[in-house]
């Protein structure tokens, strides 16, 4: 099926968002991805260690709540797109409020398991009712906020500059994630997680740009409106590419504690890496943001992902003690890997645009996120169990365990992104979005 268009014209242009609106609308970012980190890699070191659950069991959990939160990502995009009545934001606010306390009531409760939890089945419950608390409250902030964001400019540099400067601020919240936990503990990461989140609100209500006053919600049935942006050819091949290129990253990141740990013998040093990787990808954006202003989109985020693997697939030949080696690995790999950030959401907004679906980016981002959880899924539910059929436990140090966990983390992302290298190459030349 080929991208249908209905007959309206496209959006008329909104002006430059000012540095300071601008910054108000970046600000959420930091409080969300500060649950990202904790969770998605902090988490199965954590549970293991704290509670005694069985690296499968924590795996399957993660695989559970990880479809229930993906296949509730399209239905919560249709549900923002009909919320857009309001005037602040066009009603993207109302959403992000609703989703705050949800959110933060599940991360708090998240790492700190009651110690009433004696058995297996309890603390596995625990386990997968606070973090679906922190799936639905993350996914419908998000959600409406990428959404918003989409409608605040409708060029290449424009959208760029949007997404670069909340995937940049989304950055440092992900360093404090991944920081303070090893540093000060938990508790701190929670207490400045809601003071941030607070801030942020706060900064969205008063000085965030609005977007346009919306028009009548999609029609027909507003749970099925997230299929429409299936049925256009551009988002079919943007979302085919994504999805390969998440798959990477997604299983690194699901491995990447045991493989500092067990492989490199340098577990005191994870927060320093973490730290070096995201302070490049920060670091980064700038020039990304540069690069969109002069180059298509398209060569851009090919280049990053090139540069990606160039920098990254060394990992596999690493072995105890590599500090520096690694180290560099995560700069220069932390740097590609802001393109990964910038670019797609910004081809994603120009997709709608070209598909004139304005009042739909809900639906389209509800399911690029459902697609971007459920790589997260595939790589915690199959990556962990896989490990541990192939003889690695936590801790292990035999030569055969060793290498699958080299394996596992460096040369399977590397070739996942050259496939998606490959597929994002034919598109471009293709013409495909």
């Amino acid at each position: 099926m080929t991208s249908g268009t209905p007959p309206s014209g496209p959006p008329a242009a909104p002006p430059r968002v000012p540095a300071r609106a601008l910054a108000a609308y970046a600000l959420l970012a930091l409080p969300l991805t500060m649950t990202a980190l904790p969770i998605n890699i902090l988490l199965p070191e954590f549970y293991s260690r704290e509670t005694g659950l069985a690296l499968t069991t924590i795996g399957l959990v993660l695989l559970a709540t990880r479809l229930v939160d993906a296949v509730a990502d399209p239905l919560l995009g249709a549900w923002v797109d009909r919320q857009k009545g309001g005037r602040q934001g066009g009603g993207y606010l109302r959403p992000i409020l609703i989703a705050a306390p949800l959110l933060a009531g599940g991360f708090l409760l998240l790492f700190n398991p009651s110690d009433g939890l004696q058995t297996p089945a309890r603390t596995t419950t625990w386990l997968f009712v606070t973090l679906v608390a922190c799936y639905i409250g993350y996914s419908l902030a998000t959600v409406a906020y990428q959404a918003w964001g989409a409608e605040l400019a409708h060029d290449d540099a424009g959208r760029t500059r949007i997404t670069g400067a909340r995937e940049g601020a989304g950055l440092i919240g992900v360093l404090f994630g991944g920081a303070l936990p090893g540093v000060l503990g938990f508790g701190a990461l929670g207490a400045l997680f809601l003071v941030l989140l607070a801030l942020a609100l706060w900064a969205l209500w008063r000085h965030a740009p609005a977007v346009p006053a919306a028009g009548p919600a999609p029609a027909g049935n507003p749970f099925a409106t997230f299929i429409v942006p299936l049925g256009t050819s551009r988002f079919r091949w943007l979302l085919a590419v994504f999805a390969l290129n998440a798959i990477a990253p997604s299983i690194t990141a699901t491995v990447f504690q045991f493989f500092v740990a067990d492989r490199l013998g340098l577990p005191d040093h994870v927060g320093l890496f973490l730290a070096l990787y995201f302070i490049a990808g920060a670091a980064s954006m700038p020039l990304w943001i540069r690069l969109a202003r002069r180059y298509s989109l398209q060569a851009v985020w090919l280049s990053g992902m090139v540069a990606s693997v160039i920098a990254f697939v060394w990992a596999y030949g690493l072995g105890p003690g590599a500090l520096w080696p690694f180290a560099a690995i995560c700069v220069l790999s932390g740097l590609a890997f802001g393109a990964d950030l910038a670019l797609p959401p910004a081809l994603l907004a120009r997709v709608i645009d070209a598909n004139q679906h304005g009042g739909r980016e809900g639906s389209y981002f509800g399911l690029w996120n459902f697609v971007n959880k459920l790589c997260l899924a595939l790589a915690g539910g199959i990556a962990l169990p896989l490990l541990e059929a192939l003889g690695y436990t936590r801790g292990a140090q035999d030569a055969a365990a060793l290498g699958a966990l080299a394996i596992t983390y460096a040369v399977v992302p590397c070739l996942l992104k050259l496939v998606a290298a490959a597929l994002l190459w034919t598109a471009w030349r293709g013409q495909r979005f």
